[in-house]
C-alpha cells in the first residue's frame, strides 16, 4: 500500500488549468478529503488531482493499494470519504448500504498489458496463438500476488488455465508480495515479462510496454467510484467526482491508457 498526499502542483498549462477550474463551483471552505484507491489510477490522479487542489481549496489524501484491499477496507468500516475500486465491488459496497446511494459513478477503464525491461526485444503477443507461444517460451513472468486481491493476477492465472498452460507457467511464474516489485524485477532483467493494467505500464520506468492482450483474451477493469456512506465531508467527495468526469479530467485520462466508460 503507498499512501501520499497531494499537496498542489506549480505545473501544468495555464489553459488545462483553467479547463479543471470551471469543471467545479467555487467551494468557500477548505477541507481535506481521503480517498480509497486502486493504484491502476494512481498515474492519471497524480496529475489531475493538484488540479482539483488548486481550483476548489480541497486537500486530498490518497491510500493505494489493490482495488480488493480498497474494497475490503470499506467494508470494515474504515473511515474515509471516496472509494475507487472495480465496478462489480463498488456495486456490492452500495448494496450493502456502505456507500451513498446513488454515489456510484463509473471513472474509466483499463486493459492487461505486457511489459518487458526498458528497450528489450518485444515478444509476439498479435493473436492468441502468438501471445501462447510467446508465454512457453518466456523464461520467466511475474505479477502482483493474486492473494493481495490483484484482479489482473487473478485474471491471468484462470486466463492461462484457459488456454491449457497453466502447469507449464507455474514453475516460471512470481507473485510479487512487495507492489513496487512488479515493474523493479522486469527493470532490473531479474523477471523477463509482466503483467500489469496499460495505465499503470504506461507511467512506470525502466520498462516498455509489448502491448494489450490480444482482444479474445483481453480483461478490463472499469474503475468506478462511490462516496463513503459514514463521510464526514460529502459535498466535497461530490465535488470531487464531479471533477474527476470532467471532460478535461477525460483528456488527461485517455493520454494516460484509460478508455472511457
Amino acid at each position: 500500500m503507498q499512501r501520499r498526499r497531494f499537496i498542489g502542483s506549480s505545473g501544468g498549462a495555464a489553459a488545462l488549468y483553467l479547463a479543471f477550474s470551471a469543471a467545479v463551483p467555487g467551494i468557500s471552505f477548505c477541507s481535506e478529503l481521503k480517498v480509497l484507491a486502486g493504484s491502476g489510477v494512481q498515474p492519471v490522479m497524480t496529475e489531475i488531482i493538484p488540479q482539483f487542489e488548486r481550483s476548489s481549496g480541497h486537500k486530498v489524501t490518497f491510500d493505494y493499494g489493490t482495488v480488493g484491499e480498497m474494497a475490503e477496507r470499506v467494508q470494515q468500516g474504515e473511515a474515509a470519504d471516496v472509494v475507487i475500486a472495480s465496478e462489480p465491488q463498488i456495486e456490492s459496497l452500495e448494496r450493502q448500504g456502505k456507500l451513498i446511494a446513488g454515489s456510484r459513478t463509473n471513472l474509466a477503464k483499463t486493459g492487461v498489458g505486457l511489459f518487458v525491461r526498458r528497450n528489450a526485444p518485444k515478444p509476439d503477443i498479435s493473436s492468441v496463438a502468438a501471445f501462447k507461444r510467446t508465454m512457453l517460451a518466456a523464461k520467466s513472468i511475474g505479477w502482483n500476488d493474486p492473494a493481495a486481491g490483484a484482479p489482473v493476477s487473478i485474471y491471468m492465472i484462470d486466463a492461462l488455465e484457459r488456454l491449457g498452460i497453466g502447469a507449464e507457467m507455474k514453475p516460471k511464474t512470481t507473485a510479487f508480495k512487495l507492489r513496487s516489485e512488479r515493474f523493479e524485477a522486469v527493470a532490473r532483467g531479474d523477471i523477463e515479462i509482466g503483467f500489469n493494467q496499460v495505465s499503470e505500464i504506461l507511467a512506470a520506468p525502466g520498462v516498455d510496454l509489448v502491448g494489450p492482450l490480444p482482444p479474445a483474451i483481453q480483461k478490463y477493469t472499469m474503475f468506478t467510484a462511490g462516496i463513503v456512506a459514514s463521510s464526514k465531508n460529502q459535498e466535497g467527495s461530490k465535488a470531487l467526482l464531479r471533477f474527476v468526469t470532467s471532460p478535461a479530467s477525460r483528456v488527461v485520462m485517455k493520454a494516460r491508457g484509460f478508455e472511457m466508460p
